[in-house]
């Protein structure tokens, strides 16, 4: 059996619509179940639950008191019967057989999580460019998992689909953490020896921010919260991962030096010129594949990945490192009202 979690909080305009296209899914050996674990939604999302679990006995709901991601997926894996744990989320279209060939990849490869192409698709222009740059390897650096047609083990994969034993082996999710929840399970996976596999056959769709701002604001949160994701497992980031935060702290710290030594305006301004020649060099790329309406905003977007990131990243450094405190407030509230789970930026 298959157990599909799918953690939300005020989803009333879209929880309906993943409820149904996962119970529609084709039926993996052993049948599935799917529990929908609901963070004291106050917009109706509970009554559109409650009526959901009357007309599908298959469908169970669990109210998640702490509200957060995950806090609900692991009450959610505690009432699990499943032999294999399905993470989905409420942002989510999934393939008709993507828990079919999730379990089928499984038992192929023998891996302990796995997961597949989550394509980006926009509603609005600014969703839309961001979709764009989202699979450009210059927005993340390249991380496999935003490859749709990479097939292979990797660090991290969208969602993912478990076997139940791997919980029972390295524990759940870790609750401190408001993001990067993903990130730190499946670090925590490797290094105990598991195996996370890549594969283009499971097929899911995601929505991204509606704003550049929102987008920006994501981003600042995955930085800030994979410094603590390295500090708890005392593995270093991958090197895609540092890049950001060097990057802001070098157009912080260039203009203080320059002010003692002068030579040091040009080697500041060279930087910047690169980075802007090359933002909009990759832009035209994209834009004259998917079109030139996108030109515009795309080295905007971009941006708001690679500085969203870096600055992100500095707070944690400065929090988590050096005062050894805990992450500020506004970094724990999550930046969209509604909130599902995602792979976690640079990943």
């Amino acid at each position: 059996m298959v157990t599909a979690i799918v953690p939300c909080r005020n989803e009333k305009d879209s929880i309906e619509a993943c409820v149904r296209s996962i119970l529609k899914q084709e039926e993996p050996e052993g049948n599935s179940e799917l529990i929908v674990v609901d963070g004291l939604s106050d917009d109706g999302t509970g009554e559109i639950l409650s009526r959901l679990s009357g007309e599908f006995p298959t469908l169970k709901v669990i109210t998640n008191p702490k509200r957060t991601m995950p806090s609900g997926v692991n009450l959610a894996i505690a009432a699990a019967r499943g032999r294999y744990i399905a993470i989905m989320g409420a942002h989510n279209r999934y393939a008709p057989d993507y828990l079919y060939q999730a379990v089928k990849v499984l038992e192929e490869t023998q891996a302990d999580n796995a997961g597949g192409s989550m394509v980006c698709e926009g509603e609005s222009y600014v969703q839309e460019a961001i979709a764009l740059a989202h699979h450009s390897g210059f927005s993340v650096g390249g991380a496999r998992w935003h490859d749709p047609q990479y097939e292979g083990p990797a660090d991290t994969v969208f969602g993912g689909v478990y076997r139940r034993e791997v919980f029972d082996r390295i524990g759940p999710f870790d609750e401190e953490l408001v993001r990067n929840q993903d990130d730190e399970l499946n670090l925590r996976l490797v290094q105990q020896g598991g195996r996370i596999w890549h594969s283009p056959r499971i097929k899911s769709w995601y929505t991204p921010r509606k704003s550049l701002k929102a987008l920006l604001q994501q981003y600042v949160q995955y930085g800030y919260w994979r410094v603590r994701v390295v500090q708890k497992r005392k593995a270093a980031a991958a090197l895609r991962q540092y890049v950001p935060g060097v990057f802001v702290f070098s157009l912080i710290a260039l203009p203080t030096v320059a002010l003692f030594w002068s030579l040091v305006w040009w080697l500041w301004f060279g930087e910047i010129a690169a980075y802007g020649l090359c933002t909009v060099g990759i832009s035209f790329g994209v834009a004259a594949r998917k079109g030139w309406r996108y030109l515009p905003i795309l080295p905007l977007v971009f941006a708001c990945y690679h500085l969203g990131y870096g600055i992100g990243f500095l707070h944690g450094v400065i929090d988590f490192v050096l005062l050894r405190r805990g992450a500020r407030e506004n970094y724990s509230t999550l930046t969209r009202r509604s909130e599902s789970p995602e792979t976690s930026g640079l990943s």
